[in-house]
């Protein structure tokens, strides 16, 4: 039998916080927010994104960054990131002390002007003073780039496209990018046709994955990536988030789940499964709604059973 050599170790950025409550409807407190980074790195999260400096405007439920980057204590060996859109959200976000800030950019041109009002070249020279900026302070600078295998006014996103993304993301400084499948459409053979094009510019310890579960694909996409030697993944506790640009996009691929492929694949974490999926179970009832994670249902029920058969049998 010829078996598949994974990554020996995975490092997980979990966007929970930022990604995942940004489209919450109702106000989540500041204290919930900065008590889910606490919980999630417990739990040995080494990357945890917690939030972003946008307008109030456009993303009310981000109003608090500066309340929640001050309120959370900090471990050492834990990379905190920010999503920063441009110069003004930079300047905000430097006042906070991030590990790392987030541009992000399309693959498709529809979506960029849906999401950020302007072409894909014009997003890049936007963003090129912000990344210099971070740079020069000391800060590290991640791309994320979104629809890199579909878009929900475009269709299908050829793989030419995502490559000249990550080469114009490459040039203007980004230290490493993300390869987002946004609207959950990717398949395996699709994905790492994505990841190809954008190994042609950036190197497989820069390169990670992130990707949503619209049709039940996401870890398959990420058994596909890690077959090709991808071992940083975004993901986000509860399966929290979708995009509220793209139509019919379901949430995040939950962390727990990641979690249980990885460890069935023998693949280092380093994260406590259990505490993961008690802080899916937590951020989830504060929100009204039971946890999104499969993985993080069934471990805790089958807990709470075993628990049961132990109080009735002493």
């Amino acid at each position: 039998m010829n078996l598949t050599t994974y990554p020996r170790r995975v490092r997980l950025i979990d966007v929970g916080p930022r990604d995942g409550l940004q489209n919450e409807k109702q106000p989540v407190p500041t204290a919930v927010k900065v008590e889910l980074v606490h919980r999630l790195q417990a739990a040995g999260l080494r990357e945890i994104e917690v939030t972003s400096y946008v307008s109030p405007k456009w993303v009310p439920q981000m109003a608090d960054n500066h309340a929640v980057m001050q309120g959370i204590e900090r471990r050492a060996g834990v990379r905190y990131s920010v999503l920063t859109p441009n110069m003004k959200g930079l300047e905000a976000a430097l006042q906070d002390r991030p590990d790392e800030i987030v541009v992000f950019g399309a693959a498709s041109e529809a979506f960029s002007q849906r999401n950020i009002n302007c072409s894909i070249a014009e997003s890049i020279e936007r963003f090129a003073p912000v990344v210099e900026a971070a740079r020069n302070a000391g800060i590290a600078v991640r791309g994320a780039m979104s629809c890199t295998v579909g878009c929900p006014f475009e269709g299908d996103v050829p793989p030419e496209r995502v490559g000249m993304l990550a080469r114009l993301m490459k040039d203007i400084g980004v230290q490493r990018v993300d390869v987002a499948d946004t609207i959950g459409v990717g398949t395996p053979l699709k994905v790492q046709r994505a990841i190809e094009a954008v190994l042609a510019h950036y190197d497989i310890d820069h390169v990670s994955g992130h990707f949503h579960d619209t049709y039940g694909q996401a870890l398959a996409n990420t058994l596909a990536a890690l077959q090709m030697g991808v071992w940083n993944f975004q993901c986000s506790v509860a399966g929290l988030g979708g995009c509220p640009y793209a139509p019919g996009a379901t949430g995040n691929v939950a962390t727990e789940d990641v979690v249980y492929l990885l460890h069935g694949l023998g693949i280092d974490t380093g994260i406590d499964l259990v505490a993961l999926a008690e802080t899916g179970a937590w951020i989830s009832e504060r929100l009204g709604r039971p946890t999104g994670s499969r993985a993080g249902r069934a471990l805790l029920a089958r807990r709470a059973r075993a628990k049961s058969a132990s109080e009735q049998g002493a």
